[in-house]
């Protein structure tokens, strides 16, 4: 009979445990947030990350931790997160647009072309993005170079 207490308190006891260690692992996105909007991007880095190690699927996490690198003008971190983004989630749209920005200003045109039409297809909040991307990958094609000069 001890023996049945024990065990039901001990299970008890784990569930609320792991209930409050979900709870914190939420957390860390929200507060990551809130610190991003304060322009707090070190602490809010840091708890993105930790989301991540908690929820390794957390594609949002994933596109402010690519934001805080943009914002950092660290282009390799930044287009590391948004292809992990895209690869949870390849309709994301953000993620498409920044990507294809990166793409464009590396000059790799062809990337950033099947982006562009990977783009069109998804388009439902960023349409008003499309003519933009279009424009700078126009403006950057060889041919429109050669025929500047």
């Amino acid at each position: 009979m001890k023996k049945k207490s024990l065990l039901i308190k001990v299970s008890i006891i784990y569930f609320f445990l792991s209930i409050s260690s979900y709870a914190a692992e939420s957390d860390f996105f929200i507060k990551g947030v809130e610190f991003f909007k304060n322009e707090k991007f070190e602490k809010s880095k840091i708890l993105f990350e930790r989301d991540i190690v908690y929820n390794p699927k957390s594609e949002n996490s994933y596109l402010y931790l690519a934001k805080i690198f943009n914002n950092g003008e660290n282009e390799e971190q930044q287009e590391i997160n948004l292809n992990n983004v895209l690869l949870l989630n390849p309709k994301n749209e953000e993620a498409l647009y920044m990507l294809t920005l990166i793409k464009i200003s590396q000059s790799d045109y062809a990337k950033a072309n099947d982006l562009i039409n990977k783009f069109d297809l998804v388009c439902e909040l960023f349409c008003d993005k499309q003519k933009e991307i279009k424009n700078k990958l126009k403006k950057l094609t060889p041919e429109n170079e050669a025929s500047n000069n």
